[in-house]
């Protein structure tokens, strides 16, 4: 088949062994919107609708002429010459069977059997439409989604009646956390869960669709949604699976993070084989090829072409990082924050992620041990930065760039990137120019030369000439001649890559240019079509347009749909273009105003509880990003994390402390809530390190208060501490009454953890009072919750049973689910405590369930030790064992040394009341280390238990203790 066109993913147009058209976005837009509708003529106006929506540019009639003539000559260039015809009603393109997945979709999802719908997903290769940002996209991808889900919600029907529950439960979870208002899905996987004796965890899944439903919604669910749900409960037989085997299970569904591969990859033939030979299948060891080289010499593109190539071999997911080791105006990215990066990349949390890099990268090498993974980790410094990335035991490949040999990596294979030959170099240049470079081989040679063969400098160069149709090789070889005269200070290589972006700038129009130069100020990694209109002061759509042009003149990149970043040369080349006195402050300000303003909705809509205790972020006035739910905001935070960090050192470095705390104090619950710890202390460092320098001492204040949470939340009591005495000083100081309530609540939580009651009652009772005083009820409702943990351990049950429900009353009014959960599950503690055992565990799984449905994993790990304890309490150490496990792995995904400590202490405890003294021993040992390590009391506790052990024969165990 010659040529063959894909919607279901990024748009792409193959050609057999060929080169596919080298289009631009609109192109493949009005192409795209013709493919949707094959076989139907178009008309001009329907076009113009369809790319601009109501305000198409005056020009529109124009445009479409323009983009339909530069269509039909790739179609052409492609050998389907035939496909796209004019009608009198139109522009009709006509497809045959076989070329245009969208038709291939439709025609599998109307079978009835597993397997042809499995092929039909299949052609999904992602966000369907993905790089396209027409007027009618969104529509169609809505309308795309809809009939895949409904094919998922066909094959999960068929694969239910097979009696396949346990193989598609990870499927449909994945959907169903897609996709968690979609009511037939979610009823699927509590079906798929139940089955497999999951009753629990069906029936969570169903309360949180509920909740979720009458959050967003205010509905109910359906008949038969709650039917199936009192089934569940009452386990009802006709829910059993059928009898007879079960099938094969089906794919698993595929990750892939790699950048697009350019479609006119050309030469380099000996390092892409020796890439591709560099790892075997079957080998069941890692392979690691490190390919170094000059600036531009094409480093990243090898990488991820070869990537691309090898992808098929590695069906648990390809993986990719820009380590930043040279781009202008960034920091290199720690190896810490790399590890979250890729983990978050095979589906990990950030609550499941430790905080350590140590414990990071053993988290690492666990989750890749026997998967088949390919690792591209770009643009490195050094050894030292990649290190803690290297996998363990695991059949994947890591490609590594960097412009320095890493000759100090064991194990790696070194592929050193030399300029391309001037054979290879010419086959670039004439794929990207056409006709005009084969007209005259003597001019192409001396525009190679004058590019210094860098393949950057050279496919910059034929971009530009490429859109200017009037030019010919030799104008534009004279053209750089004159460029590199004004360079004469520079290397060779350096002279080439600086005259192909000069040449290419000063053909920009002046706004054009603007633009390009205010991008290189960005201090982050890429940026959208939304900060890129606030940083110029622009309209959205005039952005976008201008945003679109640079990355067709090559002068940007893009990695991912919607997203735009620079080659590092191109970044510097930017920069250097800024007159030393125009700092672009005004543009900076308009764009931390943007960042800073959508972060605040954001935050808002994860957390509207504390919804008016930040200090009011003015309307930057700047193109508004609309965020409609808690779910564009997490997203959209998620994405931007990484610049908002940046943004906030950048404002910390350059003088605006005003702003850097105003991002601390924006971020701060955000990051806690996320448990990202180790973010959180970078926020606040930068935040303090500001506020010192600008001699303001209510940022000061803030910045203490903010990292002691961070280091409490982290174990690192001392520290913590520290900083809560020195922000009530700075409060009192500044006689701040509202600071100081915080600053006395938090100080009492440490003289809890340390068991100075006395102390603690007095800081939570002083904190309440003011809270009360002055309003603030998020306050009023922490402080009853606290006074009440601390009566339940002096033994007033009654008070501490009162203090607790009003705590969960008030926060159930100010709908905190997290504050709710922790409520929750110290009221399990309480009537523990009380020999109230039944209702302890109901309360304990109560929070559980919260703290799941709002992905708080250290909560979890915090509500399961509860679980354990009260099992062990009512004379089941068995059942102990579980619930402490379980807290064990959730408190060291995320890092909670406490949680840690408190499920060792646990397990301790209940292997020895199994007689299992060599295993509580063990378990008790590492509790004794961490509560050590802590600074805690519990310490004395564990050593008790271990001396108890010591004394006890093989078949004796120590009398029955409750964790304090």
């Amino acid at each position: 088949m010659g040529v063959r066109f894909a919607l279901l993913g990024p748009v792409e147009v193959r050609v057999g062994n060929g080169q596919p058209p080298s289009w631009a976005p609109r192109h493949r837009a009005l192409l795209a919107y013709l493919l949707l509708h094959a076989g139907t003529a178009v008309s001009t106006e329907r076009l113009i609708g369809a790319l601009w929506g109501s305000t198409p540019p005056d020009t529109a009639r124009a445009q479409i002429h323009s983009l339909v003539a530069a269509v039909r000559q790739g179609l052409r260039q492609a050998g389907a010459e035939q496909a796209l015809q004019s009608h009198i009603a139109g522009y009709v393109i006509h497809v045959e069977p076989g070329q245009l997945d969208v038709a291939d979709f439709t025609q599998q999802a109307e079978a009835d059997d597993a397997g042809q719908l499995r092929q039909a997903l299949a052609l999904w290769r992602g966000e369907p439409l993905a790089d396209i940002r027409a007027d009618y996209a969104e529509e169609a991808r809505r309308r795309l989604h809809e009939r895949r889900l409904r094919v998922v919600e066909r094959l999960a029907e068929l694969d239910l009646a097979a009696g396949r529950h346990a193989e598609i439960l990870d499927e449909l979870a994945a959907e169903v956390v897609a996709n968690p208002l979609r009511e037939r899905l979610t009823g699927q996987l509590m079906l798929a869960l139940h089955r497999a004796g999951r009753q629990a965890e069906a029936l969570a899944a169903g309360r949180a669709y509920r909740s979720l439903l009458a959050e967003q919604q205010g509905l109910d669910p359906g008949r038969a949604f709650t039917a199936l749900e009192q089934a569940i409960l009452r386990d009802e037989p006709e829910l059993a699976p059928p009898p007879g085997p079960s099938a094969s299970p089906p794919p698993a569904q595929r990750v892939s993070y790699l950048p697009y591969d350019i479609p006119d990859f050309t030469g380099r033939a000996d390092e892409v084989d020796t890439l591709i030979h560099s790892w075997s299948p079957g080998s069941g060891v890692v392979a690691i090829s490190a390919i170094d080289g000059m600036p531009g010499v094409g480093k990243t593109t090898l990488a991820i072409h070869a990537a691309h190539l090898l992808a098929d071999g590695f069906p648990d997911g390809q993986l990719f990082v820009d380590l930043h080791a040279h781009t202008p105006g960034q920091a290199p990215v720690e190896p810490t924050a790399a590890l979250e990066t890729l983990m978050r990349q095979l589906g990990l949390a950030a609550e499941q992620i430790p905080a350590e890099l140590a414990d990071r990268a053993a988290r690492w090498r666990a989750e890749l041990t026997g998967r088949r993974a390919l690792i591209v980790v770009d643009n490195a410094a050094g050894t030292e930065q990649v290190r803690p990335l290297l996998p363990g035991t695991t059949a994947s490949l890591m490609l590594i760039t960097s412009r320095r040999r890493l000759i100090d990596l064991d194990g790696v294979q070194p592929l050193s990137m030399d300029l391309p030959a001037a054979q290879e170099a010419s086959e670039l240049f004439t794929g990207i120019v056409g006709e005009r470079a084969s007209a005259d081989p003597v001019a192409v040679l001396d525009v190679l030369h004058l590019c210094g063969f860098l393949p950057l400098a050279v496919r910059i160069a034929a971009a530009r000439l490429r859109h200017r149709p009037r030019w010919s090789v030799r104008y534009l070889a004279d053209r750089l001649r004159d460029q590199r005269r004004r360079l004469t200070e520079l290397a060779t290589a350096e002279r080439g890559v600086a005259a192909a972006f000069a040449l290419s700038y000063q053909q920009l129009d002046p706004e054009q240019q603007r633009v390009f130069r205010l991008l290189g100020l960005h201090p982050g990694t890429d940026l959208d079509a939304h900060t890129a209109a606030a940083l110029a002061d622009l309209p959205l759509e005039e952005a976008e347009t201008i945003l679109e042009d640079l990355l067709d003149a090559h002068m940007l990149l893009q990695h991912q749909p919607g997203r735009y970043t620079m080659h590092d040369l191109v970044r510097q080349y930017a920069r250097d273009l800024h007159d030393p006195a125009d700092s672009g402050r005004q543009a900076l300000t308009r764009m931390f105003g943007h960042y800073l303003h959508t972060a605040d909705t954001a935050v808002d809509l994860l957390t509207p509880s504390h919804r008016g205790l930040r200090p009011a972020i003015p309307d930057p006035g700047t193109p508004p990003l609309p965020l409609t739910d808690a779910s564009d905001a997490a997203a959209w935070l998620e994405t931007e994390r990484p610049n908002l960090l940046a943004v906030a050192a950048h404002t910390a470095e350059h003088g605006r402390p005003d702003l850097t705390a105003s991002f601390a104090t924006t971020l701060h619950r955000y990051l806690m809530d996320r448990c990202l710890y180790s973010d959180a202390i970078t926020l606040h460092t930068h935040a303090l390190t500001a506020a010192l320098t600008s001699g303001e001492q209510a940022d000061q204040a803030g910045a203490h208060a903010n990292l002691g949470e961070a280091h409490w939340a982290r174990g690192d009591y001392e520290q913590a501490q520290d900083c809560y005495l020195q922000s009530l000083r700075l409060h009192r100081d500044l006689g701040n009454r509202a600071g100081q309530a915080r600053l006395l609540n938090n100080l009492g939580g440490l003289a809890w953890q340390q068991r100075d009651y006395t102390q603690a009652l007095e800081y939570y009772q002083a904190s309440l009072a003011l809270c009360r005083e002055l309003g603030i009820r998020v306050g009023e409702a922490a402080g009853l919750a606290n006074l009440g943990i601390v009566y339940d351990r002096q033994g007033h049950y009654e008070q501490a049973h009162q203090h607790l429900s009003q705590a969960l009353t008030l926060h159930r009014e100010l709908g905190d689910r997290r504050l709710q959960a922790t409520a929750l599950d110290n009221l399990g503690l309480v009537h523990r405590h009380q020999g109230h055992y039944t209702q302890a565990l109901d309360h304990h799984r109560q929070a559980l369930d919260l703290y799941r449905d709002i992905g708080h994993q250290d909560g979890q790990a915090d509500a399961s030790n509860g679980l354990g304890e009260a099992a062990r309490a009512m004379g089941e150490p068995a059942q102990a064992l579980t619930h402490h496990n379980a807290a064990l792995t959730l408190a060291t995904e995320v890092g909670s040394r406490l949680q840690q400590a408190r499920a060792h202490d646990g397990l301790a405890r209940a292997h020895a009341d199994l007689a299992d003294l060599g295993t509580a021993r063990a378990h008790a040992s590492q509790a004794l280390e961490l509560y050590t390590d802590l600074g805690v009391p519990e310490a004395d506790d564990i050593r008790q238990l271990i001396a108890d052990l010591d004394t006890l024969p093989g078949d004796q165990t120590p009398a029955a203790q409750s964790r304090p």
